[in-house]
Parts: C-alpha cells; structure tokens; sequence
C-alpha cells in the first residue's frame, strides 16, 4: 500500500515538473491548460457517451454540435461578416498555398504576392502553376529583416496575397496594406491573437498548431461571391464549394483538432475575446524586446523595429558571444525554457508567445536572459 501510495507521489510529482515547463515552441505550440484537461477527458469519455472523442462519427449529432460551436465562435469573436463561409480542412496552411490560387487565380489573370519569409515564397512557388504571379516587394535580400513598405499595388489584380505574420523571421504586419484589391491573408501565426477586418479580405486560412488547436486542422474563412469565378476544373476533394455545401464533412474531418479548437475559442471568449488577448500578448512582447535591447550580450534580427512580432521574437547573441549558444541554451533548459532555439534555418533564439502562454513564463525566459548577462557579460 505504501509502495502504491509512494508511486502516485513520483506520478504527481513528474506532473507538476512538467506543468512548470515553459513552452516557448514555434509550433505544434502552447494550449490553455482548462483545454488539455477537457480534451483529455474527452478522449476517455466524451460527454458522458460512454466512447472517446476520437471515435464518434463525425456525422453524429454530438460532433455536428461540436463543429457547428466553432464555426459560430470562429464568426463571433473575429466579427465575421454574412456572406462568408467558414470552414475546417485538413492539410495545413502548405495546402493552402495551391488551393487558394487554384480557386481563386485564372490562368489568364494576375495575383500579387508580398514576400516577407519562407512560407509566403513557398506560396509564391505553388501559384505559379495557375496564373501569373507578381512578386511586388520582398525582404529576401536582407534576409527577411522588415516588412517591405514602399510598393505599387496594381488595381487589376485578382487578389494580394500577404503572409500577416512570419514566425521564422519574427516579422509582423501591423497595419494592412492599403489597397482596393481583394486581399488573401495567411494568419497561421497570429490568428485570434488580435483584431481583424475580415472585409478586408477574400480568404484567410491558418493552421490550426498555434493559437487555435492541435495540427490537424486548417481554418478557412472565405468570401463566397468570391468563387465560381475560375474557369478551370478543380478537383472535388479542392474545391472550396465543396465543403461550404458539406459543412467541412466531405471527408471526414480531423474530429479531435476541431474539437480542441472549439475548446480554445471557448476559453478565448471565456476570458476576454480578441480585445484581451492582445491586450495579454502586448504586454508580454513589451516584456520580451525591453530585455533584448537593454542586454549588451543580445541583438534583436528584426531591423526595423516597428515590424517586431508580438507572437515570435526572434534575436541572436551578440557578435562577441556567438560562441556561447549552447551555453544560454543550456541555462534556458536548467530553468525550464523549451523551444528556444531558432528555426533551423537560420538559427539564433526564438520566443514564441501565443495567447495561452502566461506573462510569468516570458519573466522567466528574461530572467535566464539576466543570469546569462551575469555570468557571461
């Protein structure tokens, strides 16, 4: 008995060391504890049904509730205006580099594209295949450092494509380009991390493995007067009418990833909306980038400082400390900091600080910072 007792203690234990961790991964990323707790629950028993979550039907009526929960807190808490369609595909934001072009991009008309990082070059690249592309401004030759402000939007455009967000790069758009032309918005790193006019746009997709879920799910939000417009074929299964008429279950849909999301767009409506997480994640990035510019031993990568990213902040060491990476690696793991490292690509740090992160974690990833200065500086 003792010994049983004695085990339930390690168990415990080993839960409380992992719940201090602090989770600064890029993605597959953060998620609000009450999330985990219900979700866990759930895949031993959903909603007292006697099954897992991860075994319903996705046409039962439960999951049908489930489904039709998210799309109306996805239209609430981002003030989705009538005439848009809401949808959770599968694939990730990749496969929406294609699918938005193949529906929305003739082959005889023109897409412009702004390039501010990997994933909108690789958009880029797969839009190709459909219509003309124009790349109207790139940060690429300085290593994707700032946000390009000074370009022409052409009016005759069939859309604008722009990536709000670039979480290798640390690179935010703060405000939206200004322009007339329908615009295609690529939010897998910033969604629900703060207002947006989504009249200003014709489609936005994101990856589910941020702010909003577990991978697995792709969120849509698409004008419908903006299809049919094509006159190529597409692909059933590529189709975005598709899945407008059969409410994202075509196919069977990734159940738990939307299933975790409508959770998380609970507990963001729970706890504020929009409004307060970006009150929340203002608060944290202010935190995070005092630091780096008041330690000798840190150098921010963004150069122009208004483009900083308040979901990732990206720096490296100072060019006399550059040898001492592992080093601050090793104290971050020591104080708990997970995925601090950089994106492979281009290495340095990385501090990425979506809506379920708490404030406490960012002051102890500074602190690691201070204690580094201390015995490094």
């Amino acid at each position: 008995m003792r010994y049983k007792v004695f085990v339930e203690y390690l168990h415990l234990l080993k839960e409380i060391e992992i719940m201090k961790k602090h989770n600064f991964s890029s993605g597959p990323a953060i998620l609000p504890l009450p999330v985990f707790e219900q979700a866990a629950e759930a895949v031993r028993d959903f909603n007292g049904m006697g099954l897992s979550i991860l075994e319903i039907s996705h046409r039962s009526p439960e999951f049908t509730a489930v489904m039709e929960e998210a799309k109306v807190l996805v239209r609430d808490l981002l003030k989705v205006p009538e005439g848009y369609a809401i949808l959770f595909l599968q694939g990730g934001a990749s496969s929406q580099f294609f699918m938005t072009a193949m529906n929305l991009l003739d082959q005889d008309a023109t897409a412009g594209y702004i390039d501010t990082g990997s994933w909108s070059t690789k958009a880029i690249k797969e839009a190709e295949a459909f219509g003309t592309v124009r790349t109207l401004a790139s940060s690429k030759p300085e290593h994707f450092t700032y946000i390009p402000k000074e370009y022409t939007i052409p009016t005759d455009l069939s859309y604008l494509h722009i990536t709000t967000n670039n979480t290798i790069y640390g690179t935010q758009f703060k405000e939206l380009p200004e322009t007339e032309v329908p615009m295609v918005g690529d939010m897998s790193s910033e969604i629900f991390s703060k207002p947006v006019d989504v009249s200003r746009f014709d489609l936005i997709y994101a990856g589910a493995q941020k702010n909003l879920g577990p991978a697995g799910a792709t969120l849509v939000i698409v004008r419908e007067e903006a299809l049919s417009k094509v006159k190529r074929h597409i692909p059933t299964m590529l189709d975005y009418r598709t899945h407008i008429k059969k409410d994202s279950a075509f196919n069977t849909p990734p159940v738990f990833p939307i299933y975790v999301s409508m959770l998380t767009l609970r507990w963001i409506k729970a706890n504020g909306g929009i409004a307060a997480m970006q009150q929340k994640n203002a608060a944290k990035a202010e935190l995070i980038y005092r630091e780096i510019d008041r330690n000798p031993l840190f150098r921010g990568t963004v150069t122009d400082l208004v483009d900083r990213s308040t979901m990732n902040a990206t720096f490296i060491l100072a060019d006399d400390k550059k040898d001492l990476n592992d080093e601050f690696l090793k104290l971050c793991k020591a104080a708990n900091c997970s995925g601090v490292k950089g994106h492979r690509s281009v290495g340095g740090f990385r501090a990425s600080m979506y809506n379920a992160m708490e404030i406490e974690s960012v002051q102890a990833l500074v602190q690691v910072m201070q204690s580094f200065e201390r015995k490094f500086g």
